[in-house]
């Protein structure tokens, strides 16, 4: 049976939910600095408010992991749909210019953030139960793909519609996107799991889990935190670094976009290489392009060199697709694996949150060219710390091993 699957009979289930989920949060992905500035935030500020994304992932990784495991991975990514749309629809909420419109603004991207953590886990947890260890960075790269996919069209998807209804119009597409999303998890079958198996991975507490893993998560967790840290601080660079150099909220979607439709094109390929010769010859090439991306980004003063370093920012995040949540399944125990994967996507998502606030403080101490360039930094210190720890193949099991 695991010889004859094939990653199309779970494509209806896992991506394409994962694909309009995407889609939806790549509509307003490009905007929230950009609303956060119409709100009467300064740049820092605004990259602070971007920062939430994070905050909102990280206060929501541990509880996704004990919901999958007590109600299962189906009705985890209904719930994150649900939470997913009150926090587009708080964001829609518009009081004016003032402190008080963007507490408001900045809580509605907190439970943007903690509804794709809650949906990431679920995803994530589900596949890594239904595909065998030899597809399964194809299997994972496949599911980054497809978000990325969804957030590739999504920059374009809010660029039409913010030209009919400004910036709101990003947020009608994201609840557009999600709302169909959570017709298709309606379908998903839920995974056979026993009453005896639920009861046995209930017993495995967070406490329990980093007894165990304690290793894994003070090594290779850090390289995965420095790698989420620089990806998440690429959402936030692009758009801000267009507004600086004057260029439209429209013109800065597309350009999100152009980026997003290179990142797309290199998952499966990446997928491969991880599955057939191991985790490094992906994960490095990707930190250390990424990083020199960042570089490229303070260079540039219109449009086009603008698009051109985003696209160079594309490829080096594309490649990668997949292999945080690749190397989490990597190293998962087959007990109690949701509440180790909510431990590890909390690290990267210490990292997510530590991304733009760097950029931020930097930003409000020496400039936001400066702020780029502190990011690009931490890309490089990824590259060296997954070179050191990751192992260099994974074994047959699915486990890795030195």
């Amino acid at each position: 049976m695991v010889e004859n699957f094939r990653l199309r009979s779970v494509a209806a289930a896992a991506y394409g939910p994962a694909a309009l989920f995407g889609l939806s949060e790549g509509a307003v992905l490009p905007v929230i600095a950009l609303s956060a500035i119409d709100r009467g935030a300064s740049t820092s500020t605004a990259a602070l408010i971007a920062a939430m994304l994070g905050v909102g992932s990280l206060a929501a990784n541990i509880p996704a992991g004990v919901l999958a495991t007590r109600i299962g991975e189906r009705r985890s990514m209904l719930l994150a749909a649900g939470v997913m749309v009150a926090g587009v629809v708080t964001c829609l909420v518009d009081l004016g210019r003032g402190p008080w419109s963007l507490l408001l603004y900045g809580c509605g991207v907190v439970l943007i953030g903690a509804a794709s953590a809650v949906y990431g886990l679920a995803r994530q947890s589900y596949l890594t139960e239904i595909v065998p260890p030899h597809l399964r960075a194809r299997a994972l790269s496949t599911l980054g793909g497809s978000m990325r996919i969804g957030v590739f069209l999504g920059p374009f998807a809010g660029a039409a519609a913010m030209r009919a209804a400004g910036l709101p119009g990003a947020y009608y597409v994201s609840l557009a996107a999600i709302v169909a999303a959570a017709a298709l998890v309606l379908r998903v079958p839920d995974l056979a799991v026993t009453a005896d198996d639920r009861a046995a991975a209930s017993a495995v507490t967070t406490r329990k889990m980093l007894g165990r893993q304690w290793r894994v998560y003070a090594t290779l967790g850090v390289g995965v935190l420095l790698l989420s840290a620089i990806r998440q601080t690429r959402q936030t660079v692009v758009p801000l670094w267009a507004a600086h150099i004057g260029l439209s909220p429209t013109t800065s979607s597309i350009i999100y976009g152009v980026a997003g439709a290179i990142d797309a094109l290199t998952f499966y390929p990446a997928g491969k290489v991880m599955d057939r010769h191991g985790r490094r010859w992906v994960a490095v090439p990707s930190t250390l392009v990424l990083g020199a991306s960042f570089l490229l980004v303070p260079l540039t003063d219109g449009a086009v060199l603008l698009t051109v370093a985003a696209m160079v920012m594309g490829f080096g995040n594309g490649i990668g697709s997949g292999i945080v949540m690749t190397l989490g399944a990597d190293v998962s125990p087959a007990v109690g694996r949701p509440t180790h994967l909510g431990i590890w996507n909390e690290l990267a998502d210490i990292g997510t949150g530590v991304g733009p606030l760097i950029l931020s403080a930097v930003t409000a101490l020496a400039g936001l060219g400066a702020g780029i360039v502190a990011g690009g930094v931490v890309g490089f210190l990824a590259a060296g710390a997954l070179w050191r720890w990751i192992p260099r193949r994974a074994g047959p099991a699915g486990r890795s091993r030195a």
